[in-house]
């Protein structure tokens, strides 16, 4: 498949099948981040497959609430990956607090993109999760204190007839060449 063609088809799934995913294809999304590239190569990325369905309802439970409850859908996702990262190393320490920049948050939206086009080539659809409650999902995964959860996944065949439109900036009003003049023209 063309690779834009591939980007065109990835959407959020907010809405799954009653159907298990085999773990061949988990295990091809989880190849496919592990190639990703991360700072310094790094690899921070710990993915927790999550498709024994008491523990994945448990964890599903805790990416909505009575107030935030656009993520209300979670139970619906046969499977759920939770991405952690680890404790950076002592010269990205310092590249962090040089660039007051977090990497690792960089490395795990790179790989967990990965992660997702290589489920929209297998045929599954995903919706990447950045609202859950860390403190619970961590105790009922039995995660260390010491990583972080980066994000969450949830995976499953969608239950979407179609693909939605993209509605996207046109490129004019994102992009220029040598400068950033194209904003004043855009913005005017």
């Amino acid at each position: 498949m063309n690779f834009l063609d591939l980007v065109k088809r990835r959407q959020s799934d907010r809405k799954y099948l009653n159907k298990s995913v085999e773990r061949e294809k988990i295990d091809r999304c989880i190849e496919a981040s592990r190639l990703a590239p991360s700072a310094s190569n790094s690899q921070p990325c710990k993915f927790i497959v999550v498709d024994d369905k008491n523990i994945k309802n448990e964890v599903a439970n805790e990416t909505f609430n009575k107030l935030v409850k656009f993520n209300s859908f979670v139970p619906t996702a046969p499977v759920i990956i939770v991405i952690t990262i680890d404790k950076p190393k002592i010269m990205l320490q310092m590249g962090n607090i040089l660039r007051k920049t977090n990497y690792g948050l960089i490395d795990v939206g790179i790989a967990v993109e990965h992660f997702c086009l290589q489920a929209t080539e297998e045929g599954l659809g995903t919706c990447i999760l950045g609202y859950f409650n860390e403190k619970k999902i961590k105790k009922i995964l039995k995660i260390p204190k010491k990583y972080k959860i980066g994000l969450v996944v949830s995976l499953g065949y969608s239950g979407h007839k179609t693909i939605r439109e993209k509605k996207r900036k046109n490129i004019e009003e994102i992009s220029g060449y040598n400068n950033y003049d194209f904003i004043k023209k855009n913005n005017q």
